[in-house]
Formats: structure tokens, sequence, C-alpha cells
């Protein structure tokens, strides 16, 4: 799902557009039925269950997240129709431990919560990308542990960091991304009162 911020409306919008069916969205009971039908139809002709990715599910309303648990199983609970998969940050779990979400965090069957990532983590990220970018010596190794040390076990912290020097680089036109290039791009300029100190 592209918007998981959507009301009920949108998310039939949205539903319906994703898998190709069209639907009313004043109509829920026809959209309801439609979709299942749909996913009934694609389970008994390819036996491969649909699966449905939302990233930044934390954004989901609640009864959007309940109107997705009770469209996606049927046979009381004992047949799903569609997998889903939520992505979300931490705010995700406790927003599923409020009462009205209850169920749905209980038919969750696994869960994998990710902690911040440690420096050998992002170190193996980083060289992977350099070699997939096709230069693993584009960075000093001092650079590249000293863009690990400042990620806060972050991907995209790391990444984002690194985009910042290679853009940078160039601009400049070097070859190679050393220690002098981080701390020029990211020295922190000292503020008055500490010129006045």
């Amino acid at each position: 799902m592209a918007h998981p911020s959507s009301n009920l409306a949108d998310f039939y919008r949205e539903m319906g557009d994703l898998f190709g069916v069209e639907l009313r969205p004043h109509n829920r009971w026809g959209g309801f039925k439609a979709l299942r039908q749909r996913w009934t139809a694609h389970l008994e002709g390819a036996l491969l269950r649909p699966v449905l990715l939302i990233d930044e599910a934390q954004e989901m309303h609640p009864a959007v997240l309940n109107e997705l648990r009770l469209l996606t199983s049927t046979e009381f609970d004992s047949r799903s129709l569609l997998s889903v998969i939520l992505a979300g940050d931490a705010r995700l779990l406790h927003k599923l431990r409020h009462d009205d979400l209850l169920p749905l965090g209980s038919r969750i069957r696994t869960r994998l919560a990710m902690e911040y990532a440690d420096r050998e983590v992002l170190m193996a990220c980083l060289q992977h990308l350099t070699q997939c970018a096709g230069n693993a010596r584009l960075m000093t190794p001092e650079l590249m542990r000293a863009l690990c040390d400042h990620a806060v076990g972050n991907f995209r912290v790391l990444t984002t960091l690194a985009a910042e020097l290679l853009t940078v680089a160039a601009e400049r036109e070097l070859t190679v991304l050393d220690e002098k290039l981080y701390l020029e791009v990211f020295a922190t300029t000292p503020t008055k009162e500490r010129k006045r100190a």
C-alpha cells in the first residue's frame, strides 16, 4: 500500500486499484465481497497466496487495520485469503496493544523486531554497497569506520551520510573519499555563544 494513513473509503479505493477490482467506496459491503472473491479465485487457480505489504503501518487508522483483519480471513478465521506484512517502527507495536486492536495483534503469527545494527553489520553493508557500485576502494577504511560510528545503528542514516559525501566528492571531482572530506562536510560551525566564550 502506498498510502497507509488512508481512511476507510480511500483504503478500499487503493485495495481495488492494487488488486484490479472495480470498487465503489460508498458500498463497502460490495467492495468487501468483490475483494474476497478475487482472492479466493486466485488461491484456487494459482495455489499462491497474494501478499499485501504495508510500509509505515504505524500510520494506519485503527478502523482500517480492523477492516483489513476482517477482510483477509474467512471460515471463522481458519482460512487466510491474503497474507499481510505490516512494516513499521516501534509505534506499531505500541498501537497493536490498544484494546480496539487486540484481536488483530493476537492474529499476527510472526514478529520481527529489528534493533540497531552494530558496527560490523553496518560496515558489511557499506562494503557491499561500494563493491556493487563498482568501486570497492571509493572510501578509505578510516572513513568507513567513521561513517559506521556516526550512523547510530541505522542503515538509512549510514547511506544518507555516504550519499552527502559522494555528492560533494562528485562536485570536487575527487576519486577517493576520506576522513578529511568527512570533517569538512559535517563540521559544525560554532555558535555565537561559543565564540563569545
